[in-house]
């Protein structure tokens, strides 16, 4: 038996999956690692973490599965988009990662809204916002001059953990599209939107497809991972494609919705929709795309919560689910670094609204867990108003979708069935893809045909719908009242 290992990291953690070729999860393992915020507005990551992470996982599949590394066929990493670091010209890292949810360049991106954004909009699909890496490289060429000079390579997350691996930069089209540097209509890095942010095209990795073979595992990091050296890898590419595709969804019409680090509802279609609220990136079957919602802070929500107040998941999930529908009161808005559809407001912030005397812990950890699900029915109703086509029975993705509460109110709240799959995880989407360059499966259909297993059903619950819809209004009550303060700090 011949196996494939895909490694996901993600916004708080790596998690790692081995798939046999016959399409069954072998082992999974997970690694937590910090996320920093060093001043308002900044969100960082240590790329030594990453390699850490990655080190750790791929000896723990090893350990867990009692299989040989000679018998892992490839590997495959992926992780957000648009994480980028700059290092220079040996490779090395200058500082540390900008996270896509970094808020600090609001004035970079008003700026490049103001003077150029239908420029940058006809060319990338998306506006200028914080969250896309042309902003943010303007932020450090303003602010960190020395860094900024000291530049000579821009490595996206997955392409520097890969790098680590194989000694190979480059990166895949999808990642590309995150960056704001790219043309999504010519395919390719573009002169003009570089120039914007005072770089050279040249500074850039070169681009490949997402399932090309582009190298192997050096000696080093053989020696480091517990892999064997000469292992293939291949190029990767994003969490969010990589879990549309994990959850089966790979013809036009199918939704996925997801409660990650972020969320996101995105439709498979066989075109871009460009719309300012809207992100756009195509899929890793030939010819559809995946556009879809962003809400910024989800499942991060959460783990800011547990982080900051304390206690343990499990615990904290049972006391929540005691607690009725609207939290007596009780309302959270997740926009702890500012809030994407369908406000793209980056001065938001979270909020706890309507504190009682009588409010407990268990009422604030269900208030977070439905002032997500709020966000992602705003999200849900933008996009019903562009009238995009989809299914109405969608997949549920991520690892809040895990959380039986959290799906319930999910689910009550958008009025959706959700269907859940043994693993979404852009861990497994990463295994398949590497079975795909592998030959291991034919396609991404048949990849989905042996490796996506369905094990639960959430159906909403009418009346729980119509409480909800109530306590949403007054969620929007909220942040219109509060937004103006925001945005005059």
């Amino acid at each position: 038996m011949k196996y494939l290992l895909g490694i996901d990291f993600g916004g708080s953690a790596s998690k790692a999956t081995l798939l046999s070729e016959n399409g069954d999860i072998i082992a999974e393992n997970k690694v937590e690692y910090p996320t920093r915020y060093p001043f308002a507005g900044a969100c960082e990551q240590d790329p030594d973490d990453w390699i850490c992470a990655l080190c750790e996982n791929s000896k723990a599949i090893i350990e867990k599965s009692n299989i040989s590394s000679a018998d892992i066929l490839a590997v495959a990493v992926d992780s957000a988009t648009h994480t980028f670091l700059l290092c220079d010209d040996g490779f090395e890292p200058i500082g540390n990662a900008v996270h896509w949810t970094d808020s600090r360049s609001r004035k970079q991106a008003d700026m490049l809204r103001e003077t150029c954004g239908e420029q940058i909009f006809k060319k990338t699909f998306h506006k200028p916002d914080t969250i896309w890496t042309l902003p943010q490289l303007l932020w450090i060429k303003e602010n960190r001059p020395e860094i900024f000079g000291s530049a000579r390579h821009i490595f996206f997350e997955k392409d520097y953990i890969r790098y680590f691996l194989t000694g190979v930069y480059c990166t895949d089209h999808i990642e590309a599209q995150g960056s704001m540097l790219f043309d999504s209509e010519k395919m390719c890095w573009d002169g003009e939107l570089c120039a914007l942010a005072g770089i050279d095209s040249d500074i850039l990795p070169p681009i490949v497809a997402p399932t090309d073979i582009v190298g192997s595992v050096t000696g080093l990091a053989a020696e480091k991972t517990g892999l064997k050296e000469g292992t293939p890898v291949i190029c990767g590419t994003t969490d969010t494609v990589l879990e549309v595709f994990a959850s089966g969804a790979v013809n036009k019409g199918d939704v996925t919705v997801k409660l990650a680090t972020a969320g996101r509802i995105c439709v498979i279609t066989d075109k871009p929709y460009p719309d300012r609220h809207l992100v756009n990136y195509s899929h890793i079957v030939g010819g559809l795309w995946y556009p879809g919602t962003a809400t910024k802070s989800c499942a991060a929500s959460y783990r800011w919560y547990r982080d900051t107040f304390g206690g343990d998941y499990k615990d904290l999930d049972v006391a929540a689910a005691k607690i009725p529908i609207g939290c007596e009161g009780l309302i959270f808005h997740p926009y702890l670094n500012g809030e994407l559809t369908p406000y793209a407001d980056p001065t938001l912030c979270g909020s706890f609204t309507g504190v009682r005397a009588t409010h407990t812990k268990a009422h604030f950890t269900r208030a977070v867990f439905e002032g997500v699900a709020f966000s992602m029915l705003d999200s849900k109703l933008y996009l019903d108003s562009l009238d995009i086509p989809y299914n109405t029975t969608v997949t549920a993705i991520g690892g809040g979708t895990k959380i039986d509460l959290w799906r319930q109110i999910l689910s009550d709240a958008l009025g959706l069935t959700m269907i859940t799959t043994e693993s979404s995880d852009s861990s497994l989407g990463s295994a398949m893809l590497a079975g795909i360059a592998m030959g291991v499966f034919k396609n991404p259909e048949n990849a989905v045909e042996k490796c996506v297993k369905q094990n639960g059903k959430t159906v909403p619950n009418p009346e729980n719908t119509e409480k909800y819809r109530k306590v949403f209004e007054e969620y929007k009550k909220i942040h219109d009242a509060l937004a103006p303060i925001y945005n005059s700090r």
